[in-house]
């Protein structure tokens, strides 16, 4: 699998604290190595998300968050941030 990020999720990111970045990229590597793996708490959501259906929510912390579609051999992320900026 690849990642493809968006220009949006480039975006929100950058604007990330340093240490929930560096988080981040760990939890993306472990997504391509064992996407089940339990600290991701990776999960479908309901509904349709950005016009999307399909669209997954993981885990960098318990408090941040990203989403993802499955576009053939590629994870598409869509966006980053809070749990609340995300869900609002």
């Amino acid at each position: 699998m690849n990642l493809v990020r968006t220009e949006r999720f480039k975006k929100k990111y950058r604007n990330l604290p340093e240490h929930i970045r560096e988080l981040t990229i760990k939890k993306l590597d472990l997504l391509l190595i064992s996407p089940y793996h339990p600290s991701l708490r990776v999960k479908k959501i309901k509904g349709i998300v950005e016009g999307f259906r399909d669209v997954f929510e993981a885990s960098i912390t318990m408090n941040y968050r990203f989403l993802f579609r499955i576009e053939n051999d590629s994870y598409i992320l869509l966006i980053c941030g809070t749990h609340d900026e995300l869900f609002k």
